[in-house]
């Protein structure tokens, strides 16, 4: 049987993995039992998977990253090389807490540059934009940009990628027009056009 994907013969990969078609797993990762990687994905040398993990369609994960146990990543999300992402908050070598692991939400198409650390817990918002070397401590709403340690908020982006520009009571992006609006959650929303 032909496989649709592919997988470097320096990788491992554990029993009941799942790897969607087109998808491509670079030199030296491992990726250990019951993950799941969705369809056209693009796994970069060196990434670790631990149990449980869940990835979506069309992701892109760079080098130098480790997801551990709780990591959930949805479509279209990009994980820049070396990012981290932890699952236990107060870790003690000589205490097991697996029983306290907190999970991490990274919603679709959402980005995190190289070098950010993500604590557990935290939920980055759809098409958010975290900028190298923030570090996460709490949620990141939709279309959010944040960067600092901690990150804190400094704009927002469009499904583009773009920081958008504020103009009356809209959000509005240069390179591609969409208009967004703040609603009363305080949660960014797409105007339809």
């Amino acid at each position: 049987m032909k496989r649709d994907y592919y997988i470097h013969e320096s990788s491992y990969i554990g029993e009941n993995v799942t790897v969607g078609e087109k998808t491509k797993i670079w030199q030296f990762c491992n990726i250990m039992d019951g993950v799941s990687i969705g369809k056209n994905c693009n796994i970069g040398q060196n990434v670790f998977m631990e149990q449980g993990v869940k990835i979506g369609n069309n992701t892109t994960i760079k080098n130098n990253i480790a997801l551990y146990t709780g990591v959930v990543c949805e479509d279209d999300v990009f994980l820049g090389p070396n990012s981290v992402f932890t699952n236990v908050v107060n870790p003690r070598s000589f205490i097991s807490r697996k029983k306290e692991y907190r999970p991490t939400l990274v919603k679709k198409g959402a980005s995190i540059g190289a070098n950010a650390t993500v604590v557990c817990g935290s939920t980055i918002g759809s098409y958010a934009m975290v900028g190298a070397g923030s570090v996460i401590t709490k949620d990141v709403p939709d279309y959010a940009l944040v960067y600092g340690n901690p990150a804190r908020l400094k704009g927002y982006v469009c499904q583009c990628g773009k920081k958008l520009t504020k103009s009356n009571e809209y959000y509005v992006c240069s390179e591609c027009g969409k208009k967004y609006r703040i609603c009363k959650e305080n949660k960014i929303k797409l105007i339809e056009v």
